[in-house]
């Protein structure tokens, strides 16, 4: 009697799963137990931190802000509360690359803030 195996479906697993773990140091790469495990751990910190860029980027951004803010007499809080009062719809993101490409242009939207404080 034939032992009935799927081989064709198991290899195509096995070459998709070794595939993926190219460039893996030592035996994680080309035995299948530890690929496996490595693999698994790889897509969980990969989760995870895809998840951490995005608040080492958004600090990065305050950061920013907060400095150029100081340069034109304000407090990054201040800056954030006086754009929000004026319905300023600009971003963290554009606001830092404003302070670090364009001094100038913040400076004008430093301006801005100010207004809206007073007001």
């Amino acid at each position: 009697m034939v032992r009935i195996t799927n081989a064709v479906a198991a290899r195509k697993r096995t070459k998709k799963l070794l595939k993926r773990c190219k460039g893996f140091y030592g035996d994680r790469k080309n035995h299948l137990k530890l690929s496996k495990d490595a693999l698994m751990s790889a897509l969980a910190f990969n989760y995870k931190h895809r998840k951490l860029r995005k608040r080492d980027f958004r600090s990065l951004w305050i950061t920013r802000i907060g400095v150029a803010a100081k340069i034109n007499g304000l407090s990054y809080s201040r800056l954030i509360d006086g754009l929000g009062r004026m319905g300023c719809a600009l971003n963290r993101k554009v606001l830092a690359e404003v302070a670090l490409r364009d001094p100038g242009a913040f400076t004008a939207i430093a301006g801005t803030a100010k207004q809206g404080l007073a007001t």
